[in-house]
């Protein structure tokens, strides 16, 4: 099995919005994470996705689109919080290596 080139870990944080709003902006972020089909992982304080490094850059842009997209009162800011490991030559240790043993 290929290790993937990249691992991106990704918090959100849709600003002058309400605590509610939060979650419920938050949810639709993990949502659409979900949906590219890319092995992740939700945590409590960040997402960890893993896969092809320009795929991680975009999913990371839509990310911070759909936290102003998404509030009622069309948050004016977003404060996003990333941590990227990158080897495209040797890869990087995967989601599973990393946590198997702790689960």
């Amino acid at each position: 099995m290929k290790q993937p080139e990249a691992s991106l870990a990704i918090q959100v944080l849709p600003q002058s919005v309400t605590a509610n709003e939060v979650l419920g902006i938050v949810d639709k972020v993990i949502a659409y994470i979900k949906s590219t089909g890319l092995k992740n992982i939700v945590g409590p304080f960040e997402t960890t996705i893993e896969g092809d490094f320009d795929k991680l850059m975009e999913i990371a842009a839509e990310c911070q689109r759909i936290c102003v997209r998404e509030s009622d009162s069309g948050a004016p800011s977003v404060l996003t919080y990333m941590k990227i490991a990158y080897s495209p030559n040797n890869g990087i240790w995967s989601i599973d290596e990393k946590i198997a043993k702790h689960c």
